[in-house]
C-alpha cells in the first residue's frame, strides 16, 4: 500500500477577541474629504461636527466658527495670537489607560505642522503631529497613555498663528491594559501564522486516520536578531550563544566610513569581511549599516576639513567601494543614516545628496533594499524633526530624485526608548501611519535607556513591535562588550542571562514553535497553527510499519494583512 498526503497551507482566516479590534489604518493622501472617525469617535462628543459646535470650545484667545463646505461640516479656530489658540474638547481620563487618538486637520494656506496636546491638571501630553495642508485634509493619528484619572482637555496647536486651523472627525478611543494585549495576540495570530491543514489519504483517495504527524521548526521566519561587534571573532562564548538565537545582524561600527577608511585613501575592510564570513556560515543575515553617516561628529577624521570638490569626490569613491564590495550579501542598506536630525552632507554638497546617494547604490547592487534609517520617528512625539509625516517627507524627496521611482526603499525605525517609560499609543500609531507608504518596515537599533523598569519596558517594547503586522524584522542594540553594552545588555561576561537576555530567551520560546505533533481524525485530517518558518514534516501510519517520511515545509507569510490566500502542496508516500 502507499501513502499520499495532501497539504494544505491556509491563513487563519479569523481570531476571536472579546477587546475592541484596534484599527490599523491610517492615510498620507490629503484628501478632499475627511474619513469618517474612527471608532465612531470613541469618546469624543460630537466628532463629525454634525451638530454644530456641541462639545467643543475655544482654546486661548482664538475665536472658533462652525463651517460647511461640500456638504461637509467642521470647526474652525482663527484670529490666533499664540501657537496653543485653537479648538478644545474637554474629555475625562483613566489611569493607565492607552488612548489612541485620530483627527482630519486643514489650514487656511500653506503646509502647516499642527500638534494634537491633552493638557491634564498637572502636564501636557504630545499626542501627535501632522503637516496640514490648504485646500485638502490631512490625517493626524497618535495617542498617549494616561498617567492619573482626571479632567483633561484636547487642543490643538500650530506655531504659524497667521493661518486658521481647521479640524473635523476626530476620535480618541481608550483601551485597557488588557486590551492592548489582546491586540498584539490578535495580529500575532494573522500577521506572524498560518494554518497548515494536513490531510492523508491512501493511493485510491480514500482517508487514513491516525497518522502521527510532528512539526519541527528548522528556522524561522521573523527575522529577529541583534547587533554585533568584531569581539565575536575571537569569543567562543559570545558565538555559541548569538548563533542560538538570532537570524539578522546589524554590525555595530565595523562597516562605517570612519572604521574602514580611517586614514584617506588607507581602505581596510578585513574585519567587516571576517564578521560576514562567521555569521553566512551559521545562516544569519546582515543590514549593511551603514554607507554615510549625517551626523557631523561621526565622519572619518580627514573628511571634514576637505573642499566641496574633494568631498564629492571621496563620497564617490566610498559609495563605489562599500556597496560593490558587499553587492548581493547584504539585506539592506542603511543608505544616509539619520538623515532627518543632521545634513553634513546636504550643507556641503546639495539638498539632492540623499536622493542621489540612493541612485547610486541602486545602480550597483540593484536587488537590495535601500533605508532611510532614523530615530524618535516612533520614540518620542516632542521631537518634531522626525515624526511620521516629516519621515515621509523625507521619503518622497528622495523617490522624486531621477531615476529613483519605483527603487526598492524601506523604512528603518532606530526605537533608542528613553525613559522613563514608552507612550505605546504613540509607537503604534505611527507605525500605522509610516505603513501606508506600503513599503517595508523595519525595527533597526532597538533598546530602552536605564531606569528602574528597564527589561520590563524592554520586554513590551519587544511585544508591541513584534505584534505589529506591518513590522517585518527587529534587530537589537545589544551589542556586547567587556567594557558594557551601548544601553542594555543582555548577558555578563561569562554570557550569562541578564534580565534583559531572560525577556529574549522568554519571548524566542513565545514566538517559534519548537516541536508540535499530533494524529490524524477519521476523516485524516491534522490542522496546526504555526509561526512562518522552515519546517520539517514527519508523518507515519500503522499500516507503514518502521517507516517515517520526512517533509519540507515552508509556511510563508502574505504580503497583505487582510488578504486571505491558500497554498496547496502535493505530496506522495510509497
Amino acid at each position: 500500500m502507499s501513502l499520499a498526503l495532501l497539504v494544505c497551507v491556509i491563513l487563519l482566516v479569523g481570531f476571536e477577541a472579546e477587546a475592541l479590534s484596534y484599527d490599523y489604518s491610517a492615510s498620507i493622501e490629503c484628501l478632499a474629504h475627511p474619513q469618517n472617525p474612527l471608532y465612531n469617535g470613541g469618546i469624543i462628543q460630537n466628532p463629525e461636527l454634525n451638530n454644530g459646535l456641541q462639545g467643543w470650545t475655544a482654546f486661548g484667545d482664538a475665536r472658533i466658527e462652525h463651517r460647511e463646505s461640500l456638504g461637509n461640516k467642521y470647526v474652525v479656530a482663527h484670529r490666533r495670537n499664540q501657537a496653543h489658540d485653537s479648538v478644545s474638547q474637554k474629555i475625562y481620563l483613566q489611569k493607565d489607560k492607552h488612548y489612541t487618538l485620530s483627527a482630519w486637520i486643514q489650514v487656511s494656506e500653506g503646509n502647516v505642522p499642527v500638534t494634537a496636546i491633552v493638557k491634564t491638571t498637572t502636564r501636557l501630553k504630545f499626542a501627535g503631529a501632522i503637516f496640514a495642508e490648504s485646500n485638502c485634509w490631512s490625517m493626524l493619528k497618535g495617542g498617549f497613555t494616561a498617567d492619573e484619572s482626571g479632567p483633561a482637555e484636547l487642543y490643538f496647536e500650530g506655531n504659524n498663528t497667521s493661518v486658521e486651523i481647521w479640524i473635523d472627525n476626530v476620535a480618541l478611543q481608550p483601551f485597557t491594559e488588557g486590551e492592548w494585549r489582546s491586540h498584539q495576540d490578535e495580529s500575532i495570530e494573522k500577521a506572524r501564522k498560518r494554518k497548515v491543514l494536513v490531510r492523508a489519504v491512501d493511493e485510491q483517495g480514500n482517508p487514513l486516520p491516525n497518522a502521527s504527524i510532528s512539526f519541527v521548526l528548522t528556522r524561522p521566519g521573523f527575522p529577529f536578531g541583534s547587533a554585533i561587534n568584531s569581539y565575536i571573532l575571537n569569543n567562543g562564548l559570545y558565538k555559541n550563544w548569538f548563533t542560538s538565537r538570532f537570524t539578522v545582524t546589524t554590525f555595530e561600527n565595523e562597516m562605517k566610513w570612519y572604521s574602514t577608511e580611517n586614514v584617506q585613501g588607507r581602505e581596510d575592510y578585513s574585519v567587516a569581511d571576517a564578521m560576514l564570513q562567521f555569521v553566512k556560515q551559521h545562516n544569519i543575515a546582515v543590514r549593511g549599516h551603514n554607507i554615510f553617516w549625517d551626523d557631523p561628529r561621526y565622519q572619518p577624521g580627514w573628511v571634514p576639513s576637505l573642499s566641496p570638490y574633494q568631498l564629492n569626490s571621496a563620497v564617490e569613491k566610498r559609495v563605489r567601494s562599500v556597496v560593490s564590495r558587499y553587492r548581493g550579501q547584504l539585506i539592506s542598506w542603511d543608505v544616509v543614516n539619520e538623515n532627518l536630525h543632521f545634513s553634513f552632507f546636504e550643507g556641503k554638497l546639495g539638498q539632492a545628496f540623499s536622493g542621489r546617494i540612493f541612485h547610486e547604490a541602486h545602480n550597483i547592487d540593484g536587488q537590495t533594499t535601500l533605508f532611510l534609517n532614523e530615530y524618535n520617528t516612533i520614540e518620542d512625539s516632542r521631537d518634531g524633526v522626525s515624526i511620521p509625516a516629516r519621515y515621509i517627507q523625507k521619503l518622497k524627496k528622495i523617490q522624486s530624485y531621477p531615476g529613483n521611482a519605483g527603487l526598492p526603499i524601506g523604512i528603518g525605525l532606530e526605537a533608542h526608548f528613553s525613559g522613563p517609560g514608552i507612550n505605546f499609543p504613540y509607537l503604534r500609531a505611527s507605525i500605522d501611519y509610516l505603513a501606508a507608504t506600503r513599503l517595508p518596515i523595519w525595527i533597526t537599533e532597538l533598546d530602552v535607556a536605564s531606569q528602574p523598569r528597564q527589561s520590563q519596558y524592554f520586554e513590551l517594547a519587544l511585544r508591541e513591535l513584534h505584534g505589529h503586522p506591518m513590522v517585518r524584522g527587529i534587530v537589537m542594540w545589544t551589542a556586547w562588550s567587556p567594557q558594557g553594552c551601548y544601553r542594555i545588555c543582555l548577558v555578563d561576561n561569562n554570557f550569562r542571562n541578564l534580565p534583559a537576555g531572560n525577556v529574549v530567551d522568554r519571548l524566542l520560546s513565545e514566538w517559534r514553535l519548537s516541536k508540535l505533533s499530533g494524529m490524524t481524525d477519521q476523516n485524516g485530517f491534522f490542522e496546526a497553527n504555526l509561526f512562518h518558518g522552515d519546517y520539517e514534516m514527519e508523518i507515519s501510519h500503522p499500516v507503514m510499519k518502521n517507516y517515517t517520511f520526512t517533509q519540507r515545509l515552508q509556511v510563508t507569510p502574505i504580503e497583505e494583512y487582510f488578504k486571505e490566500t491558500k497554498q496547496f502542496v502535493q505530496l506522495s508516500m510509497k
